[in-house]
């Protein structure tokens, strides 16, 4: 007997094929399939939701598109249920934000709130090995930088240090979230060249920062480590502030 069709959530605005994507995605849930999961042949799905061979196939590519399938050839092949990896969610969620000229006020707003609360979270629950981690990537820009270059990769791995804790939150959203402005503040300081003129008080205070929020998260203390990171937070806040309007200075004067 050939599956029941199942009705599309009809939205005028969606085309054809977006509508059976999504149909196809809330069929999946509604199934439990998990990644790696087989789903249905092409008959089945043209039979199940009613539509004909053109626009399930379209459907297929827009879901394997945005990385929620994958298609397989060959013998055992077919389309599968795929997971969307972190950083492919972050690309595709950074694409939204390309034309909407983020500011440095934009994303340390949320910085402040979110990751204070973050890092006492994550006081006394870190395991050694990724404490050390974090102090090494410190120990990394152990002297102020010498050259724009050089200031470039400092702030990067700078960041690092935040996205490292982004991925050890128990908390798997505030994670990402914090994760995706990590990645953000990272493409925008290199593409708008907010690490020149190389700035000795960014370097200094952050780093102390950081070395204060490791022992505080070493130790246990939720308290010190929320006040250490806001702290760093406000100082990074105001200085890449200052970064961003010599920026935009220099961009008027030439």
């Amino acid at each position: 007997m050939p599956p029941a069709t199942t009705p599309l959530k009809t939205e005028p605005r969606l085309s054809r094929p977006v509508q059976v994507a999504e149909a196809i995605k809330d069929w999946v849930v509604e199934q439990g399939l998990r990644a790696g999961d087989r789903l249905p042949g092409e008959a089945d799905l043209i039979a199940r939701f009613g539509m004909a061979k053109g626009t399930i196939r379209e459907a297929m590519r827009i879901l394997e598109a945005q990385g929620l399938i994958k298609t397989r050839t060959g013998p055992g092949g077919g389309s599968f249920v795929h997971e969307v990896s972190r950083q492919r969610a972050k690309a595709l969620l950074g694409n939204y934000f390309y034309f909407r000229s983020l500011t440095i006020d934009d994303i340390y707003q949320l910085r402040l709130l979110l990751e204070p609360e973050m890092a006492a979270s994550l006081a006394g629950q870190l395991p050694d090995e990724v404490l050390d981690r974090l102090a090494a990537i410190v120990d990394g820009y152990a002297e102020p930088a010498r050259s724009p270059d050089e200031e470039r990769e400092q702030h990067i791995a700078s960041l690092g240090f935040h996205a490292l804790l982004a991925e050890k939150a128990s908390n798997p959203l505030l994670g990402f979230i914090i994760d995706f402005m990590v990645n953000l503040l990272s493409d925008l300081t290199v593409y708008r060249k907010l690490y020149a003129p190389p700035n000795l008080e960014l370097w200094e205070r952050g780093r102390d920062h950081q070395q204060r929020l490791i022992e505080a998260l070493r130790d246990g203390k939720p308290e010190a480590a929320r006040g250490i990171m806001a702290a760093h937070m406000e100082t990074a806040w105001s200085l890449m502030r200052g970064q961003e309007a010599e920026m935009l200075r220099r961009f008027i004067s030439e």
